[in-house]
This record gives C-alpha cells, structure tokens and sequence, in this order.
C-alpha cells in the first residue's frame, strides 16, 4: 500500500511580499540603530576616522537595503507576468529603476 504524502503548499505571492516586508523593516532597524551609534560618537568626539568607517559601513548597509528592494520589485513583477513579452518588459522597468537610482 502507497502512503500519501502531501506536497508542502508554495506560499502564495501576499506571503512572500509580508516576508519581504519583514525583512526590510529588520534590516532598515538595524541601519537606524547604526546612525544613532554614529551620532553617538560625534557627541563623544570620537575619532573622524572612527566616525568615517562607521558612516561607510551604514551606507553600505542601505545600498544592501537598496538592492534587496530592486531583487523584490524583479521577483514579483517576473511572478505576475502573464507572458514572456510581460516578463521582458518587467525586466527593462527593473533595469530602469536601477539605471535611475542604482
């Protein structure tokens, strides 16, 4: 006798978006909490160097927020394209953006 496993369910589109969501925020938080550290140590004299990495490494972090942001904008706009020709031209508006604020 065959047992019947069920297939686990993809999740549909409105919960992959919430998880995109929830990931942003997480990461923008965290951006927040770096600026506050910076800010801190201008308060505190620290040293330019010391403030200078630090703003680097916050601005990497929102170029990392940025380019997650562009791949969601792919990824759905991909997922919601009724045809290849659709697909495409999801891809050139993606391009765009990137071309715009990349």
């Amino acid at each position: 006798m065959e047992s019947k496993i069920a297939k686990p369910k993809k999740k549909i589109r409105n919960d992959d978006h919430q998880d995109h969501k929830r990931a942003m925020i997480t990461r923008l938080r965290r951006v927040e909490g770096q600026i506050r550290g910076i800010q801190g140590m201008i308060e505190t004299d620290s040293s330019c160097e010391a403030v200078a990495q630090q703003v680097a490494a916050a601005r990497r972090a929102l170029d990392r927020a940025f380019y997650e942001l562009i791949a969601c904008t792919m990824e759905m706009e991909i997922k919601s394209a009724a045809s290849v020709g659709a697909a495409k031209s999801a891809g050139a508006h993606v391009a765009k953006l990137l071309a715009k604020y990349g």
